[in-house]
């Protein structure tokens, strides 16, 4: 690291919790200076999944732009910008779709808080959409790697042939509409990690709301042999299906990160309780902020072992009053 930096302090998934965003960058020794979080001597990285469901969305947008604009942090794209990105984006001469991500119900729903809250601001919300184009979908920088849901290194070496940076483009996106294409594939493996499909009729009532065919599945077993190996959700699998054997499709679909790698870092699974690392060399900051849990930042200081005691948190309580009270950041 150059220039006096000590270290990056990275920041799960914010879903909206702005001022909880506030509270948990002063604990960590940023101070607001001309509407802008900064620390003398680190930087801060954004998981991505800025948006969505949360009280104050607009606010946790618009301290981590102005972060990540001021060279104070970087950030990287979460499946919720993605979809923000191809909900808002019109499908090219694709007869029957008007959008490149469908305005289902379901669709409709995962989105309706952003909407609401920028609906007095239609400029503020276009400009947003324009800063999540421009947001990359990983980073590698002094020693550590991060990417919102799974590092998957043929497809960031595929990403890398034609966007060195890392970041899409509007053609990117609209090609990562039609799955089976290379860019369906390294956008869903980057940003939403891998689903391994449940048994015909078979379904998972999740936490969030949403009924699931299928579950999430982490890639650092080496040799995982059954569901129950790999899967790396709050929901539980019905009945015995952990113990299902994964089958050889399933298996070679998984990607895998050896321990071997450097420091990665990741969001995305809605992980509960006390921080804690799955792998010596991972670290998953999303701890379900929005939904009552914490919001979680890691302070890596160039470690490549990774250690649980340097892990950050606020905690999200039921109780209104309890919580970071509403507060706006100077927009002058």
């Amino acid at each position: 690291m150059q220039g006096g930096l000590e270290g990056y302090d990275l920041i799960g998934d914010v879903h909206g919790c702005g001022a909880t965003l506030g509270s948990l960058l002063d604990r960590l020794g940023y101070h607001q200076r001309g509407g802008v979080y900064r620390h003398p001597r680190r930087k801060v990285i954004f998981l991505g999944d800025l948006i969505d469901r949360g009280p104050r969305i607009r606010l946790a947008v618009t301290i981590a732009r102005r972060m990540v604009e001021e060279g104070e942090a970087h950030i990287v794209m979460g499946n919720h910008e993605v979809n923000a990105l191809a909900y808002s984006h019109r499908a090219p001469g694709s007869p029957g779709y008007e959008w490149l991500r469908e305005h289902s119900l379901r669709h409709n729903r995962i989105i309706k808080e952003t909407l609401e809250q920028y609906r007095d601001h239609p400029q503020e919300w276009e400009e947003a959409l324009a800063w999540f184009l421009d947001i990359p979908l990983y980073l590698e920088l002094d020693g550590l790697r991060v990417v919102h849901a799974c590092w998957d290194q043929p497809l960031v070496e595929e990403l890398r042939r034609e966007h060195p940076d890392g970041r899409i483009d509007e053609a990117f996106l609209a090609a990562s509409a039609v799955p089976g294409t290379l860019a369906f594939r390294i956008l869903d493996r980057l940003t939403r990690g891998t689903h391994v499909p449940l048994p015909e009729g078979v379904e998972i009532q999740s936490g969030d709301g949403f009924t699931r065919r299928s579950f999430r599945a982490h890639f650092w077993a080496r040799e995982p042999q059954t569901w129950g190996d790999v899967i790396f959700q709050p929901d539980n699998l019905p009945g015995d299906l952990e113990n299902r054997e994964l089958s050889p499709e399933e298996r070679s679909y998984l990607s895998y990160y050896g321990p071997e790698q450097p420091p990665l870092f990741i969001g995305h699974y809605w992980c509960e309780g006390i921080p804690a690392l799955p792998a010596a060399n991972i670290a998953c900051l999303d701890y379900s902020a929005v939904k009552f849990g914490r919001l979680v930042a890691y302070r890596w200081s160039g470690e490549s072992r990774l250690d649980a005691d340097h892990f950050v948190w606020v905690r999200v309580p039921r109780e209104e009053q309890a919580r970071p009270q509403p507060w706006e950041i100077d927009f002058d």
